[in-house]
């Protein structure tokens, strides 16, 4: 997967992805639900897109996500 699925440099601030400064201000729950939300909004659109194969990626990133965040409570 490209960097723009794993580790895109726009998610990034101050030496630290958002995702995990979600995680810190939110807590594991709600980003939980971000995760679960946002690959539901990915696989919804990818076939509209010119690179669905990316979204499609994209999805799989925050299913993945979502498995590590639920397996580690």
């Amino acid at each position: 997967m490209s960097e723009q699925v794993n580790h895109p440099s726009h998610y990034k601030g101050n030496g630290i992805e958002c995702i995990d400064a979600m995680e810190a201000a939110f807590g594991k729950t709600e980003v939980a639900s971000f995760c679960k939300l946002n690959a539901f909004k990915y696989i919804w659109r990818c076939l509209s897109k010119n690179n669905y194969l990316e979204d499609v990626e994209k999805a799989i990133w925050y299913l993945n996500k979502l498995k590590e965040i639920i397996s580690n409570e």
